[in-house]
């Protein structure tokens, strides 16, 4: 297989994914006088779909960068093995609008935060073992990586992955910051210095 046919599949994959996420958030109907207190009362009420729709989509999108760095750029090609890694990374990447809209919906619930917590844990451990395979396979050439290079890699990777596992133990005490949780482990990898910053904090060593 041709690398360029996983691009196009994974593009096409993540494109379809996160334009489904807003095909959840609809307009209500209002019952009673139309005014405008009733449509701002209706806009705050879907607030929680808005918000898990944006957390959803920022996901999608640090995940849509990730997959491209370790299959189009670190890979210099790919094998059966590593499309095989791919094929499950994307049956959950596929699940995202489910998992959005049951937070969306019951948010303040343990069950909703768990299975949305879940469902990052494991999309970022196969992104990870995607790496590590493109790195120690004896099949693919990938491009060269410096300790830093690989260790900030690393962080990027798993601290969603770390962070969705506090989240969901703080959901036996606070559904609330949980969300917080979530949102915070996306938002450091937004961030272009987050890594290093990381570092200054918390030293990694030898990861």
């Amino acid at each position: 297989m041709k690398q360029t046919r996983l691009d196009q599949l994974a593009d096409g994959i993540f494109s379809i994914v996160m334009t489904l996420l807003v095909l959840e958030i609809r307009v209500p109907g209002i019952d009673g006088a139309l005014t405008n207190d009733a449509v701002i009362q209706l806009l705050f009420s879907a607030m929680p779909l808005f918000l898990s729709y944006l957390l959803s989509f920022m996901l999608l999108f640090t995940y849509w960068r990730g997959h491209h760095y370790i299959a189009s750029v670190l890979a210099k090609n790919i094998d059966t093995t590593l499309t095989t890694i791919n094929a499950f990374f994307f049956l959950f990447v596929g699940l995202v609008p489910f998992s959005t809209l049951l937070l969306g919906k019951y948010g303040m619930t343990q069950a909703a935060v768990i299975i949305y917590g879940v469902h990052i844990i494991i999309i970022g451990l196969l992104l990870y073992w995607m790496r590590q395979y493109v790195i120690a396979s004896p099949t693919i050439r990938n491009s060269e990586m410096d300790h830093t290079q690989l260790r900030h890699g690393t962080i990027r990777l798993l601290f969603p992955v770390i962070s969705a596992v506090v989240a969901i133990v703080i959901s036996f005490v606070n559904t609330e910051f949980s969300l917080f949780i979530f949102t915070l482990a996306i938002l450091f990898n937004l961030s272009s210095r987050s890594t290093t910053l990381f570092e200054k904090v918390v030293p990694i060593g030898s990861l």
